[in-house]
């Protein structure tokens, strides 16, 4: 069957067209995406501006069509972080609904967390062994790690890219006090809980996956996307530690020219850096394998499973 997964994340929002069987991989057959920054539309009490109301209605409406114009059978909505957090989180999906008549549903951290890990179990397989997955988003950073199909441990930080931009970072190259103030709240956030996942050992296999972590490994080597999900991608903790005080003394102009960064996003690029490094170092990781599937794969594969165990007489 096509199925349309819309993804509403806090920095894009997202179309993935996939055909999807049971027991198959989801092929991508279509992508429909654009840069609705809604992390970047909240007033000052949380809530989400009109402005960023009407990019989400407007978009949402236009990526039904799509689904439509591609023979979607069913479309799953999902949001995260952005609209998960906002104060007027209700108002702004119904207000959606309303217009377009697509159900929006808010996924929690930990489901977040939860799904993206078997997207990325699905990916490598059992032979991974005790897996560790990492995701930093806009909005949030999600860890989960385990065994099985379903991780023994899942969880979410207000440390995403986007958020900590917002909150730490302007126009101008940070200073020292800066860097070293938003690398200590990182680090307290991360080591808070990191017993979690520290308890039941080092993981076999460690990874990370979605946007940030993406154009963090790009920078430091890794192949392009242009050469296929099948290319092997890793993000070494001993480069990005190297390329961290050299992104700190970048424009954002320059930012932009580096490999794998957009412009729309060079302002997350050292936020991202500062979390993916803490995560390597307090987790003891030399290394994050890049996994090509996240949460939209895995919302795709918890709905095939679904509707096989629905399907058995």
């Amino acid at each position: 069957m096509r199925v349309g997964v819309l993804d509403i994340g806090s920095n894009t929002g997202h179309l993935l067209v996939v055909d999807a069987h049971g027991g198959a991989a989801p092929l991508p057959a279509y992508s429909h995406k654009e840069p609705l920054r809604l992390a970047e539309h909240l007033d000052a009490a949380g809530a989400v501006t009109q402005v960023g109301i009407d990019a989400l209605t407007e978009f949402t409406a236009g990526a039904l069509l799509v689904a439509e114009d591609k023979g979607c059978e069913d479309m799953l909505a999902f949001a995260t972080s952005a609209v998960r957090d906002a104060t007027n989180s209700e108002a702004v999906l119904e207000h959606v609904r309303e217009r377009t008549g697509v159900d929006i549903g808010v996924l929690s951290g930990e489901d977040e967390a939860r799904l993206t890990f078997l997207a990325v179990r699905r990916w490598f397989g059992w032979s991974a062994g005790r897996l560790a997955v990492f995701d930093i988003g806009g909005g949030s950073l999600e860890i989960a790690g385990g065994p099985d199909e379903a991780p023994d441990v899942a969880w979410s930080l207000p440390l995403g890219a986007g958020r900590l931009a917002r909150a730490w970072f302007g126009d101008e190259a940070p200073d020292d006090d800066t860097i070293r103030g938003v690398r200590k709240e990182i680090r307290a956030q991360i080591a808070r809980d990191a017993g979690n996942l520290l308890r039941a050992g080092v993981p076999d296999r460690a990874a990370a996956t979605s946007k940030t972590f993406r154009s963090l490994a790009r920078i430091c080597g890794a192949a392009p996307s242009a050469d296929g999900a099948l290319v092997p991608r890793t993000l070494p903790l001993r480069e990005l530690s190297a390329w961290i005080p050299k992104l700190a003394a970048m424009t954002l102009a320059e930012l932009s020219e580096l490999p794998g960064v957009s412009p729309s996003r060079a302002h997350q690029i050292l936020p991202g850096a500062l979390v993916a490094e803490a995560c390597m170092d307090i987790f003891d990781l030399t290394e994050l394998e890049i996994c090509p599937w996240a949460l939209r794969e895995g919302v795709i594969l918890e709905r095939l499973d679904q509707m096989s165990v629905l399907a058995t007489p």
